[in-house]
């Protein structure tokens, strides 16, 4: 006598609760591969726009210019919503205090550091998701099959007589959970540490560009205030 222990086999043989822990943990799966597919490429045009705006901005071209510019694109990401909220700012700053370096400073530093608060939050969205799909997906396949486990025992104690071809189906579908678990768990884990290294890196730079962006624009206003 054989026992058909494939996989197929041992998952719809399952219990009702270890089938619904593995259909959870399956849909776990499939919308965390789906965000991180999202994700990896919202990144990475975001360190290209960066990368490409930093290049334009230090080529020497016209601050004016740069934000007229700007001021035609309807959606600035990155670097450039940053530059264009501090940029405007500045102008009204200057048009309405401009005898007040310190309250410029202050007003540019603030619209452009809620920008980029704005960016990072919206880079970081979803990413809690990964986080608890990583945390928990090993201990709900844990549970599975715990539940499998025990169910397979409590049948056991019921037989007269037990052999290994009767225990290891019940064994080895409970085990099935766990290892959906860390199927799950796995590549979420190692998407979210990515993720948080790249856009920690993002903030460097938008740091970065927000302290030297703000020197530029005090030696601006300095140089527009001398008389002539």
């Amino acid at each position: 006598m054989t026992t058909d222990l494939s996989i197929l086999k041992l998952i719809t043989d399952a219990s009702l609760v270890v089938q619904i822990v593995m259909l959870m943990l399956v849909l776990a799966s499939l919308f965390s591969w789906s965000l991180i597919m999202a994700k990896s490429g919202k990144i990475a045009t975001t360190q290209t726009n960066v990368t490409r705006f930093e290049d334009r901005f230090w080529s020497g071209v016209s601050l004016n210019a740069l934000y007229e510019e700007l001021a035609q694109k309807t959606n600035r990401r990155g670097l450039e919503r940053i530059f264009y909220d501090g940029f405007h700012e500045y102008k009204r700053a200057i048009a309405t205090e401009p005898s007040s370096r310190l309250s410029v400073t202050d007003s540019v530093q603030r619209a452009m550091r809620v920008a980029a608060s704005k960016e990072v939050d919206e880079l970081e969205q979803n990413l809690a998701f990964l986080a608890t799909v990583g945390s928990t997906s090993p201990y709900v396949g844990l549970f599975g099959t715990v539940w499998g486990i025990m169910n397979s025992f409590i049948s056991l104690g019921q037989m007269q007589q037990a052999t290994l071809a009767v225990v290891a189906p019940g064994i080895a579908e409970a085990l099935i959970a766990t290892a959906i678990g860390l199927f799950a768990a796995i590549p979420a884990v190692i998407a979210y540490n990515r993720f948080s290294d790249k856009i920690d890196r993002l903030v460097v730079s938008y740091d970065n560009f927000r302290e030297e962006f703000t020197a530029l624009l005090e030696r601006h206003a300095s140089a527009q205030r001398k008389p002539a």
